[in-house]
């Protein structure tokens, strides 16, 4: 009789493995909303960049005349672009060109969802920005942006002058297994987002922002990619703050600290 039971609990313990191994990248990409039409893009404060029919995210309306840089945000996984207009606000006043990217098959663009989808399309999205306005070019990767960002970076193609890691982790599979410690979920993630592996290499000033009680990306896998960069480096940690509840008012300090700290001379210039 025991041993009966055993195997009805090993099958349905397997049977569970199975669903969230196949059912993973629902459980991880959750796209939400449609493309903005031009008039509601325009009430935003936002146009389709680099067109609405070649479209790969939004740039700020008020784009600066004599801007010093560019800055591409890349966006966490759930909603759309044009929901995260508050970096537009806050990044543009330091008198920055900012482009919230949209990703394949979130916000009203067709595409499926995988890291190597998301990361190649990044890549477009930084070689268009780069012929379009030149360096110094910055990234800001929140949360799964940050995976693919060092994807993107990984890669060597374009020129990036600086990075901010915004709530991110170390490597999905070990987030993975924080949440479902009662899974073997480290064997079970396709898709790696392995930020400490990626950004190995990478010459750029590197700003990491956590959130010190987040209960999506636990604050020691963000503390432990911290650890690995060997890039020059600088860590914000708000106490307290949970993932979506950062203090993100364009006129906090933290903004202006961030923003010098990436501008600055580093080793690959």
């Amino acid at each position: 009789m025991i041993w009966k039971t055993l195997i009805f609990v090993l099958i349905g313990y397997a049977a569970l493995c199975l669903v969230v191994f196949i059912f993973q990248r629902k459980l991880l990409y959750l796209p939400m909303g449609p493309q903005l039409s031009k008039q509601q893009a325009s009430a935003e404060g936002l146009h389709h960049w680099p067109s609405l029919e070649n479209f790969q995210g939004y740039i700020d309306q008020a784009e600066p005349a004599n801007a010093k840089g560019t800055v591409i945000v890349f966006h966490g996984n759930a909603g759309a672009a044009y929901h995260r207009s508050f970096y537009a606000r806050a990044l543009s006043t330091h008198n920055l060109r900012v482009i919230l990217a949209e990703y394949p098959g979130y916000g009203g663009r067709t595409g499926g969802h995988s890291e190597d989808a998301l990361v190649q399309d990044a890549l477009k999205t930084i070689r268009l920005a780069h012929q379009a306005y030149g360096e110094p070019l910055f990234l800001w990767g929140e949360s799964l942006g940050g995976g693919v960002v060092s994807g993107a970076v990984s890669k060597g193609e374009v020129p990036i002058k600086g990075l901010v890691m915004f709530t991110s982790w170390d490597t999905l599979p070990n987030v993975a297994q924080t949440h479902y410690w009662y899974l073997p979920a480290r064997w079970l993630v396709l898709d790696q987002y392995n930020n400490i592996d990626n950004l190995q290499g990478f010459e750029g000033n590197i700003a990491v922002i956590l959130a010190g009680n987040d209960e999506v990306v636990p604050v020691q896998h963000g503390q432990r990619l911290y650890e690995s960069i060997t890039a020059n480096k600088k860590l914000w940690v708000f106490e307290g703050a949970k993932h979506n509840e950062m203090p993100v008012d364009s006129g906090l300090l933290w903004w202006t600290e961030v923003i010098t700290f990436i501008s600055q001379p580093n080793a690959g210039d």
